[in-house]
């Protein structure tokens, strides 16, 4: 078929029209799919390896790729910026070959002359290892991570073979330690904007103005608020489904609940469990949910008097009303924690029997430990909700009148989440209430990570400062060991102990629950309790 034109009329008006259109396109609002995702708070800063939040992780896992990743949903590894990696016969040394091509994003400060090499990835590591390295101190020289877990002294050296690979020898084998460079903290940040903003005077700004390599770059932060984010074209794994991310800052469960409904928002965290009933009637709403790889936790801070005894430990674990406090807050979102780790975790010790709620054995205890009348002590809440405690001050009153029938007095307390967390790690608390969900799926990242030796320095994520060497042998041992029935056995027996010595008051392991509206697609729960939003798509 052809076309043709006599006169001039049509060619004029064609013309007309190919000049107006720029302008018309301009005018129009352009059709860019937009989820918004209620968040729970701000991040802490954007250089994942200082935070141990889920709310700072959330808000920098849209902007960092990592050496390794977990595939989306579940706790398999797969290749991230390393395509693939070998590992010697001993264990102790990595190979990881580098993806070609990965970009990094850019903005005001900062346009990149290179793709992501080898530099980068030993720059990640070096900052966080190296007190000699120019970044080591910027933003925080709390590298919470990479200490708690021993990166610090299992790592022996970080090579660079090539531009493209890189070498990491270990001291000794280490089972979860590939694992462990999937994990948020380890996301890899760009060394020649590192060296730009040094030779500036402003090394801060690659933590305050982040560049990465991630499905998405960041637009705009305004704490307390709202982050907006972009998808970056170049993004080594394909462009993201969704033009633009917006994380509107929601604290309280019930605002993120009534922006779902009416539609300002697609996808919110940590609903109230009074809530669900209602989540799960309303016909433009999808409840996800699962067993959570979490716990929620009371912890004694063990280098403080009277928490220092076993037996004032024990007594207060006998004294609080464990089944009420989960009646109470919980309802049908939680299940009652007798081990550190949550029943979905491998190698979990079902044969643990859990303290009894016994006041009158309580008092006794006490009155052993020279303390018949009682004490005084304080009792910290966290200022915010999480799947494994949606109502710490609920919690901390149902705790403190407990308490009060066996003559201890617990006055509570409670800061700023950022301070907070920064508080308890110092060991400033007596009893403080926090909790974890697991990073990497191995039993490692409870039983080391929040209560080895390592990680009992100050600010440490052990926040029960816990360093007791029985407990210590067993879980060390564990690491060196690739067999997961031999790895099982030593982390049910560090269990035993750990029950025997209560460093914890263990609370409740909550099931997983995700509202969101039914336009979105594809979202996947993560059994880190993550919320990533690559491979997300939105119906329109």
């Amino acid at each position: 078929m052809s076309l043709s034109y006599s006169g001039r009329k049509p060619v004029k008006r064609a013309l007309l029209y190919a000049l107006a259109l720029p302008a018309l396109m301009a005018l129009a609002p352009v059709c860019a799919k937009t989820l918004v995702y209620c968040s729970e708070g701000s991040p802490e800063n954007f250089y994942p390896a200082i935070n141990t939040t889920g709310t700072s992780f959330d808000a920098n896992s849209q902007i960092y790729s990592r050496l390794v990743d977990f595939e989306r949903g579940s706790t398999t590894v797969v290749p991230g910026l390393a395509e693939r990696w070998t590992v010697s016969p001993d264990g102790k040394e990595y190979t990881f070959f580098l993806r070609k091509g990965v970009k990094w994003h850019s903005n005001k400060n900062f346009k990149p002359t290179r793709d992501m090499n080898a530099d980068d990835i030993i720059f990640a590591i070096e900052r966080q290892w190296k007190e000699d390295n120019p970044y080591f101190k910027v933003t925080s020289a709390n590298h919470s991570y990479f200490g708690d877990m021993g990166m610090d002294k299992l790592i022996k050296s970080v090579d660079k073979v090539d531009a493209m690979t890189v070498k990491i020898t270990l001291n000794k084998s280490d089972a979860p330690f590939l694992s462990g460079w999937a994990m948020e903290y380890a996301g890899v940040q760009s060394k020649e904007y590192a060296d730009a903003m040094l030779k500036a005077g402003t090394p801060e700004k690659i933590d305050q103005e982040p560049i990465g390599s991630g499905p998405f770059y960041l637009v705009q932060y305004q704490k307390d608020a709202i982050i907006r984010y972009k998808a970056f074209p170049e993004y080594y794994a394909g462009k993201a489904k969704i033009d633009d991310l917006v994380f509107a800052i929601t604290p309280d469960a019930s605002v993120r609940w009534a922006k779902l409904q009416k539609g300002e928002c697609h996808v919110m965290p940590y609903p109230n469990p009074a809530d669900l009933d209602a989540m799960r009637k309303d016909p433009k709403v999808t409840v996800l949910e699962q067993a959570g790889l979490n716990v929620g936790y009371l912890a004694y801070n063990t280098t403080k008097k009277p928490f220092d005894d076993v037996r004032v430990r024990k007594a207060i674990n006998m004294a609080i009303n464990k089944q009420a406090i989960i009646d109470a807050v919980y309802l049908s979102s939680g299940v009652a924690a007798k081990n550190p780790i949550p029943p979905t975790q491998w190698s979990y010790n079902n044969a643990i029997k859990d303290d009894p709620f016994d006041p009158a054995a309580a008092q006794k205890l006490l009155a052993a430990a020279g303390l018949p009348n009682g004490f005084t002590t304080d009792l910290w809440a966290m200022p915010v909700q999480r799947p494994y405690n949606p109502n710490a001050k609920r919690i901390a009153e149902l705790m403190q009148a407990d308490l009060a029938k066996i003559g201890v007095k617990a006055e509570i307390k409670s800061f700023e989440w950022g301070e907070y967390r920064k508080r308890m790690q110092a060991g400033e608390h007596q009893m403080g209430m926090l909790g974890w969900t697991g990073d990497n799926g191995d039993p490692d990242n409870f039983l080391h990570t929040l209560l080895g030796c390592d990680a009992a320095k100050s600010n440490g994520s052990n926040v029960a400062k816990f360093c007791f060497q029985p407990f210590e042998d067993l879980v060390l041992k564990a690491k060196t060991i690739t067999n997961t029935a031999e790895r099982t056995k030593l982390y049910e027996q560090a269990q035993v102990v750990f029950k025997e010595q209560a460093p914890w008051f263990t609370i409740a392991h909550a099931v997983q629950l995700k509202p969101m509206r039914k336009e979105v697609i594809d979202f996947k729960l993560s059994p880190f309790g993550r919320h990533n939003f690559y491979g997300v798509d939105i119906r329109e």
